[in-house]
Protein backbone atom coordinates (compact mmCIF):
# COMPACT_ATOMS: atom_id res chain seq x y z
CA UNK A 1 0.00 0.00 0.00
CA UNK A 2 2.81 2.41 0.90
CA UNK A 3 4.73 1.52 -2.26
CA UNK A 4 1.63 2.11 -4.41
CA UNK A 5 1.02 5.49 -2.78
CA UNK A 6 4.67 6.47 -3.24
CA UNK A 7 4.52 5.40 -6.90
CA UNK A 8 1.43 7.50 -7.51
CA UNK A 9 3.09 10.52 -5.90
CA UNK A 10 6.10 10.11 -8.17
CA UNK A 11 3.90 9.83 -11.27
CA UNK A 12 1.91 12.87 -10.17
CA UNK A 13 5.13 14.86 -9.87
CA UNK A 14 6.20 13.60 -13.32
CA UNK A 15 2.89 14.67 -14.87
CA UNK A 16 3.12 18.05 -13.15
CA UNK A 17 6.64 18.53 -14.50
CA UNK A 18 5.49 17.51 -17.97
CA UNK A 19 2.60 19.98 -17.72
CA UNK A 20 5.00 22.78 -16.76
CA UNK A 21 7.37 21.88 -19.58
CA UNK A 22 4.46 21.66 -22.04
CA UNK A 23 3.28 25.12 -20.97
CA UNK A 24 6.75 26.54 -21.56
CA UNK A 25 6.94 24.87 -24.98
CA UNK A 26 3.54 26.30 -25.90
CA UNK A 27 4.69 29.74 -24.73
CA UNK A 28 7.83 29.34 -26.90
CA UNK A 29 5.72 28.69 -29.99
CA UNK A 30 5.44 24.88 -30.06
CA UNK A 31 1.95 24.13 -28.68
CA UNK A 32 1.47 20.85 -30.57
CA UNK A 33 4.76 19.43 -29.31
CA UNK A 34 3.92 20.54 -25.78
CA UNK A 35 0.46 18.96 -25.96
CA UNK A 36 1.96 15.70 -27.28
CA UNK A 37 4.49 15.65 -24.42
CA UNK A 38 1.80 16.19 -21.79
CA UNK A 39 -0.49 13.56 -23.36
CA UNK A 40 2.35 11.02 -23.44
CA UNK A 41 3.25 11.66 -19.79
CA UNK A 42 -0.41 11.45 -18.70
CA UNK A 43 -0.94 8.20 -20.63
CA UNK A 44 2.23 6.64 -19.15
CA UNK A 45 1.09 7.64 -15.65
CA UNK A 46 -2.31 6.06 -16.24
CA UNK A 47 -0.79 2.83 -17.58
CA UNK A 48 1.60 2.37 -14.66
CA UNK A 49 -0.85 3.33 -11.90
CA UNK A 50 -4.08 1.60 -12.91
CA UNK A 51 -4.74 -2.04 -12.19
CA UNK A 52 -6.52 -2.56 -15.53
CA UNK A 53 -3.45 -2.06 -17.75
CA UNK A 54 -0.99 -4.84 -17.03
CA UNK A 55 -0.11 -5.86 -20.60
CA UNK A 56 0.52 -2.30 -21.90
CA UNK A 57 3.10 -1.81 -19.15
CA UNK A 58 5.46 -4.17 -20.98
CA UNK A 59 4.65 -2.84 -24.45
CA UNK A 60 4.84 0.85 -23.63
CA UNK A 61 8.68 1.23 -23.53
CA UNK A 62 9.07 -0.37 -26.96
CA UNK A 63 6.17 1.59 -28.40
CA UNK A 64 7.60 4.81 -26.97
CA UNK A 65 11.00 4.11 -28.52
CA UNK A 66 9.32 3.30 -31.84
CA UNK A 67 7.34 6.54 -31.72
CA UNK A 68 10.35 8.70 -30.82
CA UNK A 69 13.00 7.17 -33.09
CA UNK A 70 10.93 5.94 -36.06
CA UNK A 71 7.45 7.39 -36.24
CA UNK A 72 8.21 11.01 -35.31
CA UNK A 73 11.14 11.41 -37.77
CA UNK A 74 9.04 9.79 -40.47
CA UNK A 75 6.05 12.06 -39.89
CA UNK A 76 8.27 15.12 -39.65
CA UNK A 77 9.97 14.23 -42.94
CA UNK A 78 6.60 13.86 -44.65
CA UNK A 79 5.48 17.19 -43.18
CA UNK A 80 8.64 18.95 -44.42
CA UNK A 81 7.96 17.53 -47.90
CA UNK A 82 4.87 19.74 -48.10
CA UNK A 83 6.72 22.95 -47.14
CA UNK A 84 9.32 25.19 -48.77
CA UNK A 85 11.80 24.53 -45.95
CA UNK A 86 15.33 25.20 -47.25
CA UNK A 87 18.49 27.09 -46.49
CA UNK A 88 16.75 30.22 -47.76
CA UNK A 89 13.56 29.59 -45.74
CA UNK A 90 14.71 28.72 -42.24
CA UNK A 91 13.21 31.52 -40.16
CA UNK A 92 9.73 32.54 -39.10
CA UNK A 93 8.17 35.66 -40.57
CA UNK A 94 8.79 37.58 -37.34
CA UNK A 95 12.45 36.59 -37.44
CA UNK A 96 12.68 37.77 -41.03
CA UNK A 97 11.25 41.15 -40.05
CA UNK A 98 13.81 41.30 -37.24
CA UNK A 99 16.53 40.52 -39.79
CA UNK A 100 15.48 43.51 -41.88
CA UNK A 101 15.23 45.66 -38.74
CA UNK A 102 18.88 45.07 -37.83
CA UNK A 103 20.07 46.43 -41.18
CA UNK A 104 21.36 49.99 -40.62
CA UNK A 105 22.79 52.81 -42.74
CA UNK A 106 24.88 55.91 -41.97
CA UNK A 107 23.19 59.25 -42.74
CA UNK A 108 26.43 60.93 -41.61
CA UNK A 109 30.00 59.63 -41.84
CA UNK A 110 31.16 61.00 -38.47
CA UNK A 111 32.81 58.57 -36.10
CA UNK A 112 33.61 59.25 -32.45
CA UNK A 113 35.90 57.32 -30.17
CA UNK A 114 34.50 56.50 -26.75
CA UNK A 115 35.49 55.11 -23.39
CA UNK A 116 33.40 52.84 -21.20
CA UNK A 117 33.70 53.55 -17.45
CA UNK A 118 32.18 51.79 -14.44
CA UNK A 119 29.76 54.16 -12.67
CA UNK A 120 29.66 54.78 -8.96
CA UNK A 121 26.68 52.48 -8.45
CA UNK A 122 27.41 48.77 -8.88
CA UNK A 123 26.25 47.30 -12.18
CA UNK A 124 26.06 50.69 -13.95
CA UNK A 125 28.26 52.23 -16.62
CA UNK A 126 29.00 55.59 -18.22
CA UNK A 127 30.18 56.40 -21.72
CA UNK A 128 32.64 59.24 -22.29
CA UNK A 129 33.09 60.71 -25.80
CA UNK A 130 36.04 63.12 -26.25
CA UNK A 131 35.05 65.75 -28.84
CA UNK A 132 38.55 67.03 -29.64
CA UNK A 133 38.44 70.20 -31.81
CA UNK A 134 34.95 69.62 -33.16
CA UNK A 135 31.80 71.72 -32.90
CA UNK A 136 31.73 71.29 -29.12
CA UNK A 137 35.38 72.19 -28.63
CA UNK A 138 37.70 70.31 -26.35
CA UNK A 139 34.87 68.94 -24.25
CA UNK A 140 33.69 65.60 -23.04
CA UNK A 141 30.24 64.24 -23.79
CA UNK A 142 29.31 62.06 -20.83
CA UNK A 143 26.30 59.82 -20.44
CA UNK A 144 24.26 59.40 -17.33
CA UNK A 145 24.81 56.13 -15.46
CA UNK A 146 22.89 53.31 -17.12
CA UNK A 147 22.54 49.55 -16.73
CA UNK A 148 23.19 46.91 -19.43
CA UNK A 149 19.47 46.03 -19.30
CA UNK A 150 18.54 49.59 -20.28
CA UNK A 151 21.06 49.56 -23.12
CA UNK A 152 19.94 46.13 -24.37
CA UNK A 153 16.32 47.33 -24.39
CA UNK A 154 17.27 50.16 -26.75
CA UNK A 155 16.37 52.96 -24.36
CA UNK A 156 18.14 56.19 -25.49
CA UNK A 157 21.06 57.20 -23.27
CA UNK A 158 21.64 60.98 -23.35
CA UNK A 159 25.14 62.33 -23.94
CA UNK A 160 25.59 65.80 -22.39
CA UNK A 161 28.25 68.26 -21.27
CA UNK A 162 27.01 68.93 -17.76
CA UNK A 163 27.19 65.38 -16.45
CA UNK A 164 29.65 64.53 -13.70
CA UNK A 165 32.63 62.65 -15.06
CA UNK A 166 33.18 59.12 -13.79
CA UNK A 167 35.94 58.67 -11.24
CA UNK A 168 36.81 55.08 -12.21
CA UNK A 169 39.34 54.28 -14.91
CA UNK A 170 38.02 53.22 -18.37
CA UNK A 171 37.52 49.53 -18.93
CA UNK A 172 40.21 47.69 -20.93
CA UNK A 173 39.50 46.44 -24.43
CA UNK A 174 38.72 42.87 -23.34
CA UNK A 175 35.95 44.12 -21.04
CA UNK A 176 34.54 46.25 -23.87
CA UNK A 177 34.51 43.14 -26.07
CA UNK A 178 32.65 41.25 -23.32
CA UNK A 179 30.09 44.08 -23.16
CA UNK A 180 29.41 44.06 -26.92
CA UNK A 181 26.19 41.96 -26.70
CA UNK A 182 24.39 44.81 -24.95
CA UNK A 183 26.47 47.66 -26.39
CA UNK A 184 25.33 46.67 -29.90
CA UNK A 185 21.74 47.47 -28.87
CA UNK A 186 22.58 50.71 -27.05
CA UNK A 187 21.60 54.09 -28.52
CA UNK A 188 23.18 57.38 -27.46
CA UNK A 189 21.53 60.72 -28.27
CA UNK A 190 23.95 63.34 -29.64
CA UNK A 191 23.36 67.03 -28.82
CA UNK A 192 21.58 68.80 -31.66
CA UNK A 193 21.10 65.66 -33.80
CA UNK A 194 17.92 63.57 -34.17
CA UNK A 195 20.03 60.62 -35.32
CA UNK A 196 21.36 58.48 -32.44
CA UNK A 197 24.87 57.18 -32.08
CA UNK A 198 25.40 53.42 -32.11
CA UNK A 199 28.36 51.12 -31.78
CA UNK A 200 30.24 50.84 -35.11
CA UNK A 201 33.54 49.44 -33.78
CA UNK A 202 35.23 48.28 -30.62
CA UNK A 203 36.17 51.85 -29.76
CA UNK A 204 33.94 53.95 -32.05
CA UNK A 205 30.38 55.30 -32.21
CA UNK A 206 28.65 56.51 -35.36
CA UNK A 207 25.34 57.83 -36.60
CA UNK A 208 23.10 54.94 -37.65
CA UNK A 209 19.43 54.61 -38.61
CA UNK A 210 17.34 51.56 -39.61
CA UNK A 211 17.56 50.94 -43.36
CA UNK A 212 14.00 49.54 -43.51
CA UNK A 213 10.94 51.13 -41.95
CA UNK A 214 7.68 49.26 -41.37
CA UNK A 215 4.48 50.46 -43.05
CA UNK A 216 1.80 48.06 -41.82
CA UNK A 217 2.95 44.75 -43.38
CA UNK A 218 5.19 46.45 -45.92
CA UNK A 219 8.87 47.36 -45.58
CA UNK A 220 10.16 50.61 -47.10
CA UNK A 221 13.80 51.27 -47.93
CA UNK A 222 14.93 54.50 -46.26
CA UNK A 223 17.33 55.49 -49.06
CA UNK A 224 15.87 54.19 -52.33
CA UNK A 225 12.20 54.05 -51.36
CA UNK A 226 11.93 50.41 -52.47
CA UNK A 227 8.79 48.75 -51.10
CA UNK A 228 8.71 45.10 -50.06
CA UNK A 229 5.49 43.19 -49.51
CA UNK A 230 5.11 39.73 -47.92
CA UNK A 231 4.22 36.88 -50.27
CA UNK A 232 2.54 34.16 -48.14
CA UNK A 233 2.66 31.62 -50.99
CA UNK A 234 6.41 31.87 -51.52
CA UNK A 235 7.42 32.72 -47.95
CA UNK A 236 9.44 35.79 -48.97
CA UNK A 237 9.35 39.55 -48.97
CA UNK A 238 9.21 40.53 -52.65
CA UNK A 239 9.66 43.77 -54.50
CA UNK A 240 6.26 45.41 -54.98
CA UNK A 241 7.03 46.25 -58.62
CA UNK A 242 9.14 43.38 -59.94
CA UNK A 243 8.05 40.55 -57.63
CA UNK A 244 11.69 39.50 -57.06
CA UNK A 245 12.37 38.02 -53.60
CA UNK A 246 14.57 40.04 -51.26
CA UNK A 247 16.37 38.74 -48.18
CA UNK A 248 15.78 35.44 -46.36
CA UNK A 249 12.38 33.75 -46.35
CA UNK A 250 10.23 31.84 -43.92
CA UNK A 251 8.68 28.40 -44.00
CA UNK A 252 5.20 28.10 -45.51
CA UNK A 253 2.93 25.26 -46.63
CA UNK A 254 3.28 24.64 -50.38
CA UNK A 255 1.16 21.49 -50.69
CA UNK A 256 2.32 19.05 -53.37
CA UNK A 257 4.56 21.60 -55.09
CA UNK A 258 7.76 19.68 -54.25
CA UNK A 259 6.33 16.44 -55.65
CA UNK A 260 5.08 18.15 -58.81
CA UNK A 261 8.45 19.82 -59.24
CA UNK A 262 10.08 16.40 -59.61
CA UNK A 263 8.12 15.69 -62.78
CA UNK A 264 7.34 19.21 -64.02
CA UNK A 265 10.75 20.92 -64.16
CA UNK A 266 12.90 19.39 -66.95
CA UNK A 267 16.11 20.42 -65.17
CA UNK A 268 15.00 18.34 -62.17
CA UNK A 269 12.98 15.60 -63.88
CA UNK A 270 15.77 14.41 -66.18
CA UNK A 271 18.42 13.98 -63.42
CA UNK A 272 15.84 12.44 -61.09
CA UNK A 273 14.80 9.84 -63.68
CA UNK A 274 18.47 9.08 -64.44
CA UNK A 275 19.22 8.59 -60.76
CA UNK A 276 16.09 6.48 -60.25
CA UNK A 277 16.95 4.27 -63.23
CA UNK A 278 20.53 3.82 -62.03
CA UNK A 279 19.23 3.14 -58.50
CA UNK A 280 17.05 0.27 -59.72
CA UNK A 281 19.78 -1.09 -62.01
CA UNK A 282 22.37 -0.87 -59.23
CA UNK A 283 20.18 -2.73 -56.74
CA UNK A 284 19.25 -5.41 -59.28
CA UNK A 285 22.81 -5.92 -60.60
CA UNK A 286 24.21 -5.94 -57.06
CA UNK A 287 21.80 -8.69 -56.04
CA UNK A 288 22.44 -10.63 -59.25
CA UNK A 289 26.24 -10.48 -59.02
CA UNK A 290 26.46 -11.24 -55.31
CA UNK A 291 23.95 -14.07 -55.70
CA UNK A 292 25.82 -15.59 -58.63
CA UNK A 293 29.24 -15.34 -56.97
CA UNK A 294 27.97 -16.46 -53.58
CA UNK A 295 26.09 -19.50 -54.89
CA UNK A 296 28.98 -20.48 -57.17
CA UNK A 297 31.46 -20.37 -54.28
CA UNK A 298 29.04 -22.18 -51.96
CA UNK A 299 28.63 -24.98 -54.51
CA UNK A 300 32.39 -25.15 -54.98
CA UNK A 301 32.98 -25.40 -51.25
CA UNK A 302 30.41 -28.22 -51.08
CA UNK A 303 32.63 -30.29 -53.40
CA UNK A 304 33.90 -33.06 -51.15
CA UNK A 305 36.95 -33.71 -53.32
CA UNK A 306 38.25 -30.18 -52.68
CA UNK A 307 41.01 -30.18 -50.09
CA UNK A 308 41.33 -27.39 -47.53
CA UNK A 309 37.69 -26.36 -47.78
CA UNK A 310 37.70 -24.96 -44.24
CA UNK A 311 40.64 -22.68 -45.06
CA UNK A 312 39.02 -21.45 -48.26
CA UNK A 313 35.71 -20.87 -46.50
CA UNK A 314 37.43 -18.82 -43.78
CA UNK A 315 39.33 -16.70 -46.30
CA UNK A 316 36.22 -16.07 -48.41
CA UNK A 317 34.19 -14.97 -45.38
CA UNK A 318 36.81 -12.41 -44.27
CA UNK A 319 35.35 -9.51 -46.32
CA UNK A 320 32.08 -9.99 -44.42
CA UNK A 321 33.86 -9.82 -41.05
CA UNK A 322 35.59 -6.49 -41.77
CA UNK A 323 33.56 -3.25 -41.34
CA UNK A 324 32.37 -2.14 -44.77
CA UNK A 325 33.89 1.34 -44.69
CA UNK A 326 37.44 -0.09 -44.50
CA UNK A 327 37.31 -2.05 -47.80
CA UNK A 328 35.49 0.85 -49.47
CA UNK A 329 38.28 3.28 -48.60
CA UNK A 330 40.90 0.69 -49.59
CA UNK A 331 39.24 0.22 -52.99
CA UNK A 332 39.03 4.00 -53.38
CA UNK A 333 42.81 4.08 -53.17
CA UNK A 334 43.25 1.03 -55.42
CA UNK A 335 41.10 2.63 -58.16
CA UNK A 336 42.86 6.00 -57.92
CA UNK A 337 43.32 7.20 -61.49
CA UNK A 338 46.87 8.50 -61.01
CA UNK A 339 48.48 6.39 -58.29
CA UNK A 340 46.19 3.39 -57.76
CA UNK A 341 47.60 -0.09 -58.10
CA UNK A 342 44.83 -1.20 -60.47
CA UNK A 343 45.66 1.50 -63.03
CA UNK A 344 49.37 0.86 -62.63
CA UNK A 345 48.86 -2.83 -63.46
CA UNK A 346 46.56 -2.02 -66.42
CA UNK A 347 49.06 0.53 -67.70
CA UNK A 348 51.95 -1.93 -67.46
CA UNK A 349 50.04 -4.78 -69.14
CA UNK A 350 47.79 -3.05 -71.68
CA UNK A 351 48.88 0.59 -71.75
CA UNK A 352 45.52 1.91 -70.51
CA UNK A 353 44.58 3.99 -67.46
CA UNK A 354 40.76 4.05 -67.07
CA UNK A 355 39.17 7.19 -65.61
CA UNK A 356 37.33 5.39 -62.83
CA UNK A 357 36.10 8.53 -61.06
CA UNK A 358 35.45 10.87 -63.99
CA UNK A 359 33.83 8.60 -66.58
CA UNK A 360 30.18 7.86 -65.57
CA UNK A 361 30.14 4.35 -67.01
CA UNK A 362 33.42 3.33 -65.43
CA UNK A 363 32.42 4.89 -62.11
CA UNK A 364 29.27 2.79 -62.05
CA UNK A 365 31.22 -0.34 -63.01
CA UNK A 366 33.68 0.36 -60.18
CA UNK A 367 30.79 0.67 -57.71
CA UNK A 368 29.35 -2.68 -58.82
CA UNK A 369 32.76 -4.35 -58.51
CA UNK A 370 33.30 -3.05 -54.99
CA UNK A 371 29.76 -3.94 -53.93
CA UNK A 372 30.18 -7.47 -55.32
CA UNK A 373 33.26 -7.84 -53.12
CA UNK A 374 31.34 -6.61 -50.09
CA UNK A 375 28.17 -8.63 -50.71
CA UNK A 376 29.18 -12.07 -51.95
CA UNK A 377 30.17 -13.49 -48.49
CA UNK A 378 26.64 -12.98 -47.18
CA UNK A 379 25.14 -14.80 -50.15
CA UNK A 380 27.76 -17.54 -49.86
CA UNK A 381 26.94 -18.13 -46.19
CA UNK A 382 23.20 -18.24 -46.82
CA UNK A 383 23.56 -20.49 -49.87
CA UNK A 384 25.86 -22.84 -47.95
CA UNK A 385 23.17 -23.28 -45.32
CA UNK A 386 20.54 -23.91 -47.99
CA UNK A 387 22.72 -26.50 -49.71
CA UNK A 388 22.86 -28.54 -46.51
CA UNK A 389 19.12 -29.10 -46.84
CA UNK A 390 19.30 -30.50 -50.39
CA UNK A 391 18.94 -34.33 -50.17
CA UNK A 392 21.87 -36.33 -51.54
CA UNK A 393 19.39 -38.79 -53.03
CA UNK A 394 18.52 -36.23 -55.70
CA UNK A 395 22.12 -36.09 -56.91
CA UNK A 396 22.37 -39.88 -56.80
CA UNK A 397 19.27 -40.12 -58.98
CA UNK A 398 20.65 -37.67 -61.53
CA UNK A 399 23.99 -39.49 -61.52
CA UNK A 400 22.18 -42.67 -62.54
CA UNK A 401 20.70 -40.73 -65.48
CA UNK A 402 24.19 -39.56 -66.46
CA UNK A 403 23.75 -35.88 -65.52
CA UNK A 404 26.85 -33.75 -65.05
CA UNK A 405 27.60 -30.90 -62.58
CA UNK A 406 26.06 -28.24 -64.81
CA UNK A 407 22.83 -30.19 -65.18
CA UNK A 408 22.76 -30.90 -61.45
CA UNK A 409 23.05 -27.20 -60.70
CA UNK A 410 20.24 -26.09 -63.02
CA UNK A 411 17.91 -29.04 -62.47
CA UNK A 412 18.46 -29.81 -58.78
CA UNK A 413 20.50 -27.27 -56.81
CA UNK A 414 19.02 -23.99 -58.02
CA UNK A 415 15.34 -25.10 -57.88
CA UNK A 416 15.91 -26.34 -54.32
CA UNK A 417 17.64 -23.26 -52.88
CA UNK A 418 16.06 -20.42 -54.86
CA UNK A 419 12.52 -20.40 -53.32
CA UNK A 420 13.74 -20.07 -49.70
CA UNK A 421 16.40 -17.58 -50.84
CA UNK A 422 13.95 -15.35 -52.71
CA UNK A 423 12.75 -13.33 -49.66
CA UNK A 424 16.38 -12.73 -48.73
CA UNK A 425 17.06 -11.52 -52.27
CA UNK A 426 14.23 -9.01 -51.87
CA UNK A 427 15.74 -7.87 -48.58
CA UNK A 428 19.14 -7.53 -50.26
CA UNK A 429 17.51 -5.51 -53.05
CA UNK A 430 15.97 -3.15 -50.49
CA UNK A 431 19.30 -2.81 -48.67
CA UNK A 432 21.20 -1.99 -51.87
CA UNK A 433 18.43 0.38 -52.93
CA UNK A 434 19.47 2.50 -49.90
CA UNK A 435 23.20 1.71 -49.88
CA UNK A 436 24.28 5.18 -48.82
CA UNK A 437 27.69 4.43 -47.29
CA UNK A 438 29.08 2.81 -50.47
CA UNK A 439 28.24 5.79 -52.67
CA UNK A 440 29.16 8.43 -50.11
CA UNK A 441 32.57 6.94 -49.27
CA UNK A 442 33.56 5.74 -52.75
CA UNK A 443 32.45 8.42 -55.23
CA UNK A 444 30.35 10.92 -53.29
CA UNK A 445 27.78 10.67 -56.12
CA UNK A 446 30.17 12.15 -58.68
CA UNK A 447 30.73 12.78 -61.56
CA UNK A 448 27.96 15.38 -61.49
CA UNK A 449 25.16 15.51 -64.04
CA UNK A 450 25.66 18.58 -66.25
CA UNK A 451 22.66 20.89 -66.50
CA UNK A 452 20.92 19.66 -63.38
CA UNK A 453 19.04 22.26 -61.33
CA UNK A 454 20.01 20.40 -58.15
CA UNK A 455 23.17 18.75 -56.86
CA UNK A 456 22.95 15.41 -58.69
CA UNK A 457 25.58 12.90 -59.77
CA UNK A 458 25.68 10.04 -62.23
CA UNK A 459 26.53 7.57 -59.44
CA UNK A 460 24.06 8.97 -56.94
CA UNK A 461 21.39 6.74 -55.49
CA UNK A 462 18.17 8.35 -54.34
CA UNK A 463 19.33 8.26 -50.73
CA UNK A 464 22.65 10.00 -51.50
CA UNK A 465 20.80 12.40 -53.81
CA UNK A 466 18.56 13.37 -50.90
CA UNK A 467 21.57 13.78 -48.59
CA UNK A 468 23.45 15.99 -51.04
CA UNK A 469 20.42 18.21 -51.66
CA UNK A 470 19.79 18.64 -47.94
CA UNK A 471 23.34 18.99 -46.60
CA UNK A 472 25.75 19.59 -49.50
CA UNK A 473 23.80 22.01 -51.69
CA UNK A 474 24.28 25.70 -50.91
CA UNK A 475 20.51 26.24 -50.90
CA UNK A 476 19.87 23.20 -48.62
CA UNK A 477 16.50 22.27 -50.15
CA UNK A 478 15.11 20.31 -47.20
CA UNK A 479 11.53 20.36 -48.50
CA UNK A 480 12.38 18.95 -51.91
CA UNK A 481 14.79 16.43 -50.37
CA UNK A 482 12.02 15.31 -47.99
CA UNK A 483 9.68 14.83 -50.95
CA UNK A 484 12.21 12.53 -52.63
CA UNK A 485 12.78 10.75 -49.29
CA UNK A 486 9.02 10.23 -48.95
CA UNK A 487 8.88 8.59 -52.39
CA UNK A 488 11.90 6.49 -51.43
CA UNK A 489 10.14 5.39 -48.25
CA UNK A 490 7.13 4.14 -50.21
CA UNK A 491 9.41 2.17 -52.58
CA UNK A 492 11.24 0.51 -49.69
CA UNK A 493 7.96 -0.10 -47.84
CA UNK A 494 6.62 -1.85 -50.95
CA UNK A 495 9.72 -4.04 -51.11
CA UNK A 496 9.39 -4.89 -47.41
CA UNK A 497 5.74 -5.79 -47.92
CA UNK A 498 6.70 -8.06 -50.81
CA UNK A 499 9.37 -9.71 -48.66
CA UNK A 500 6.83 -10.42 -45.92
CA UNK A 501 4.39 -11.69 -48.51
CA UNK A 502 6.86 -14.17 -49.99
CA UNK A 503 8.12 -15.17 -46.53
CA UNK A 504 4.70 -16.50 -45.49
CA UNK A 505 4.34 -20.25 -45.52
CA UNK A 506 2.11 -21.56 -48.26
CA UNK A 507 -1.39 -22.43 -47.08
CA UNK A 508 -2.09 -26.11 -46.63
CA UNK A 509 -4.13 -27.77 -49.35
CA UNK A 510 -7.69 -28.62 -48.54
CA UNK A 511 -8.04 -32.12 -47.27
CA UNK A 512 -4.33 -32.46 -46.58
CA UNK A 513 -2.40 -32.45 -43.38
CA UNK A 514 -2.34 -29.15 -41.41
Amino acid sequence: MVARTFSRILWALLVAGAALLAARMAWAGAPLLGAALFAAAAFAAWVYTTARAHAPRYLLPGLAAFAVFVLMPLLYTVYIAFTNFSGEHLLSQDRVRAWFAQDLYAPRDDRFSFRLHPAAAPGQYQVVVPMGNGDLGNNLLISRPFTPAEAAAGQPVVLALNVAAPTAKPLPLRDVVAARPWLNSARFSFPGSPVPLRLVGLRALGFRLPLWSEDDEKLVHAVTGQVLVPDPKRGNYVDEQTGAPVGPGWRVWVGTENFRLIFRDPAIRAPFLKIFGWNVAFAFLSVATTFAIGVALACLLQWKALRGRAIYRTLLILPYAIPAFIPILVFKGLFNEGFGEINQILTALFGIAPKWFTDPGLARAMILIVNAWLGYPYMMIIASGMLQAVPDELYEATAIDGAGPWTNFWKVTLPQIFPPLFPLLIASFAFNFNNFSLIYLLTGGKPDIIGSATVAGTTDLLVSYVFRMAFKDSSARFGFASAVATLLFFVVALLAWQQLRFSRPAPAAKGGRP
